[in-house]
């Protein structure tokens, strides 16, 4: 009896020991510019080389010209609303955030603020004007209005069979003169992607 209940509890030792290693996680930093693609769906990497594809396309276009030598100044731009109409979630802001970063960074166009950090901004130089000293209070009404708006949508369509997936993601822009509504410049990027489950999981 007694060597019976020893080799439960060395058994229910091993059991514990196994199940304790099968539940150990292995976390490790990589490089935020590396590409990891783990479920096939839209990811970090898909967001920015869309963002930078996009910007860059939109930039190359005659309007940026058109503007300069009609205004002689570099056009304003703001980000407007950009819809998720795809089959799945995406981070719409981390997508606006990446088409931002690259607009300002490009030097071709000057770009404002979004409105919701108007809207901060307005709270701050307004509480300025009674707590500052008048030769530090930011003045009230000189704020620069956008000449245009980049606005746009995204899709997807899904096609399943056995262990293959594909999908396809377009995302469409459009530049918008906010004066006259004129559409200057209409772009989209296409990205497909092919997803194989192995027999035994991924």
């Amino acid at each position: 009896m007694k060597h019976m209940v020893m080799a439960v509890a060395a058994l229910a030792l091993v059991i514990g020991v196994a199940a304790g290693g099968c539940a150990k996680k292995q976390v490790s930093r990589v490089d935020v510019g590396e590409t990891i693609d783990l479920s096939g769906r839209w990811n970090d990497t898909d967001s920015r080389m869309v963002a930078e594809a996009m910007v860059s396309e939109a930039l190359s276009r005659p309007w940026v010209d058109k503007h300069l030598k009609q205004h002689r100044k570099e056009p304003t731009v703001i980000v407007g609303t950009v819809v998720n109409r795809s089959h799945e979630h995406i981070s719409v802001p981390t997508f606006t955030k990446d088409l931002e970063r690259e607009l300002t960074n490009s030097g071709r166009v000057q770009f404002v603020a979004s409105k919701g950090e108007r809207e901060e901004l307005r709270e701050e130089r307004t509480e300025q004007q009674t707590h500052a000293s008048e030769e530090t209070a930011k003045g009230l009404g000189k704020e620069i209005g956008a000449d245009y708006m980049l606005k746009g949508e995204i899709n997807s369509i899904e096609d399943e069979e056995g262990r293959e997936k594909v999908v396809y993601y377009q995302v469409t822009l459009e530049m918008i003169d906010l004066e006259t509504n004129v559409k200057v410049w209409f772009g989209d990027k296409k990205i497909k992607k092919l997803v194989e489950r192995r027999r035994f999981g991924f």
